[in-house]
């Protein structure tokens, strides 16, 4: 008995040629390039997936099933003295190589608490930038979108730890990051615009991180400020973020207000919610983490602990920030999450804690509570 053909209409035939090109193209924009209505296109669809032409969802209904991180993919080479550190001399103590980099780490935090996360990142094409995408693969990142250059090496992040394990100087060389430009987001636009929320770290080049911030303005976009140079990059398109986490100085760069005292917390909390930012959370240290939603604002203290590592803390935080946001937390809660992620990831020699998940973050707020 002959295998039974599926015959296709002209018109279904042009709409799967457009799926090809852009499989993650919507029915409006399918309807726009063909210049029928939406309704159309939505009973051709169903026609070509009763055909078997095309299979499962994906993203021709327009679903939002995943989480975009753009930013910074290295390795980070980590020594740490056994004892007090010495300047200028040669200390005894260990050293670990891993992968790093703060958008990475984010992506791989939210890996690990169950989030479909896609990676927008730049690699060099060397042993490293190899080991960086099979291993983030192997975690349960998409890393298919990973950009690999010849030009430069795969980025690399130098730390010294003190004697508390907590960073004392680095050098991070980080050139290959000028080729994550305007370009390679315009040429991924498709599939990032599909995402419920999208994290931007301050590695990318200026134009690059303005131009993206712009051209995904309206999606949920959450900021990691990376440091206080990086962090003015942000500056003039602040507004358009949904969640921003700087620390004290990055805030005060930010907002042009000197942060001494509550009042001034909550000073810079209101002008970077008439900027247009929802939800803000500036980082204190030992002091803990102010919030603000503008309904609801306060200061969490940080629970005491000796950090076996502080380096991961705040990419732990934050992807458990994007986590909570997504899954309707408030905002206390969302701090309290939060900062159990961040002690989880401080209790870790390693800067990602492999045992992270949501069951491990909670077990740690039920302690939070019972202290």
């Amino acid at each position: 008995m002959l295998k039974e053909v599926s015959v296709i209409t002209q018109r279904e035939f042009e709409i799967v040629e457009i799926i090809k090109k852009n499989p993650f193209v919507s029915q409006q924009e399918i309807a726009d390039e063909l210049k029928i209505t939406r309704s159309s296109v939505a009973v051709h669809i169903t026609n070509l997936l009763k055909k078997g032409i095309i299979r499962g969802r994906g993203y021709v209904v327009d679903e939002r099933d995943h989480v975009s991180v753009i930013g910074g993919s290295n390795m980070d080479i980590v020594g740490y003295p056994f004892n007090n550190l010495k300047r200028k001399d040669s200390n005894p103590g260990g050293v670990q190589v891993s992968m790093g980099g703060v958008g990475r780490n984010i992506a791989e935090n939210l890996a690990r608490l169950g989030a479909h996360t896609k990676l927008f990142t730049v690699v060099g094409e060397d042993i490293y930038g190899e080991q960086i995408i099979k291993e983030s693969q192997s975690y349960g990142i998409d890393m298919s979108h990973v950009k690999k250059v010849l030009e430069e090496p795969t980025g690399t992040y130098l730390a010294i730890l003190d004697h508390e394990n907590d960073m004392d100087v680095a050098i991070a060389s980080m050139e290959i990051f000028k080729k994550l430009n305007t370009s390679y987001l315009e040429e991924h636009r498709h599939i990032i615009q599909k995402s419920q929320a999208i994290v931007f770290d301050t590695n990318l080049e200026e134009e690059a991180f303005r131009f993206g911030v712009q051209l995904f303005k309206d999606n949920d976009l959450f900021l990691d400020t990376v440091s206080h140079t990086k962090a003015l990059r942000a500056k003039d398109v602040i507004g358009y973020f949904h969640t921003i986490k700087p620390n004290r100085l990055e805030a005060e760069a930010l907002s042009g207000i000197t942060i001494v005292r509550e009042d001034d917390l909550r000073r810079a909390a209101t002008y970077f919610h008439d900027q247009g930012v929802k939800n803000v959370f500036i980082t204190l240290g030992a002091e803990g983490v102010f919030y603000s939603d503008e309904q609801e604002e306060g200061i969490m203290k940080a629970q005491k602990m000796i950090p076996q590592n502080a380096t991961g803390a705040g990419d732990a935080f934050q992807a458990a920030l994007v986590y909570a946001a997504l899954h309707g937390y408030g905002i206390k809660e969302q701090v309290r999450f939060s900062m159990a992620a961040s002690i989880l990831a401080m209790s870790a020699k390693e800067t990602i804690n492999k045992n992270l998940s949501v069951q491990a973050i909670e077990k740690i707020m039920n302690q939070m509570e019972e202290k």
